[in-house]
């Protein structure tokens, strides 16, 4: 059972109170990043994140999405862990009923154009049409490659991806609520960007060691502050949200 053990008093949380604490706030634009990661900081085992998981994970894991108006993933992410899209079960049909949202959330990726093949799961797999973020140097057959295989593509930005522009695009298009899977250099550059309104870490109770990656990789700025939302966890697995620093989430 999942009990939240800070802000107290300590309780357990059935079902309603997850969909609660997880739910995205009636904000024109609220960006959730969603991660697990191993005690001691590896953010995969073998290449892959699925390693570090658990069915504790797994549950706030897919409120992330349940809730969501899109998915945002980096490109390299979206390959290597051959996501092909949302296929919602039952449950998750009811929830996003309840809530007012699309049967289906899209999926939003972001490429330089190098590491997206038109082939890519994400895009021949998708149930609705997945939204390719790139800039305009990614080259144009890539562009009607990816068109071609069912994608919207959304070019923000001249010689690399203007996340910022590509944010704001999604939001006028009524993708506000926006959960972030991955990956950690997208986690990054979306920090840089004071993009990030919410950190949902997942601590499993595993030790890796070796030389994977951090969740967030690559960016460099200031290390900006966070607070503490809140604490869960099963006994075992710690399921913590962060809010960053004001001054970063209104950057």
């Amino acid at each position: 059972m999942i009990r939240q053990i800070w802000p107290g008093p300590e309780r357990a949380l059935g079902d309603d109170d997850l969909e609660q604490l997880y739910r995205y706030p009636a904000d024109p634009r609220w960006l959730a990043v969603n991660f697990v990661s191993s005690v001691d900081g590896a953010v995969e085992i073998g290449g892959k994140s699925a390693g570090l998981s658990n069915p504790t994970d797994r549950v706030v894991y897919q409120l992330g999405s349940d809730l969501a108006d899109v998915v945002l993933l980096g490109a390299g992410t979206a390959t290597i862990e051959a996501f092909d899209g949302i296929h919602p079960d039952e449950r998750t049909a009811e929830r996003r009923r309840r809530h007012g949202l699309a049967p289906v959330p899209p999926i939003a990726v972001v490429t330089s154009g190098q590491s997206l093949p038109p082939d890519a799961p994400v895009l021949t797999g998708a149930s609705v049409p997945t939204i390719v973020i790139t800039s305009e140097q990614a080259p144009p057959a890539l562009v009607a490659a990816w068109s071609a295989a069912g994608a919207e593509v959304l070019v923000a930005g001249r010689e690399e991806v203007d996340l910022r522009l590509a944010i704001a695009t999604l939001v006028e298009r009524g993708f506000g609520r926006i959960d972030c899977e991955g990956g950690p250099r997208l986690f990054a550059s979306l920090l840089e960007a004071g993009l990030v309104d919410e950190v949902r870490l997942t601590l499993s109770p595993l030790l890796v060691a070796g030389t994977a990656d951090r969740i967030a990789v690559g960016a460099d700025f200031l290390p900006a502050g966070a607070a503490l939302a809140s604490v869960l966890t099963d006994g075992a697995t710690l399921l913590l949200r962060y809010f960053p620093s004001p001054d970063e989430r209104n950057a």
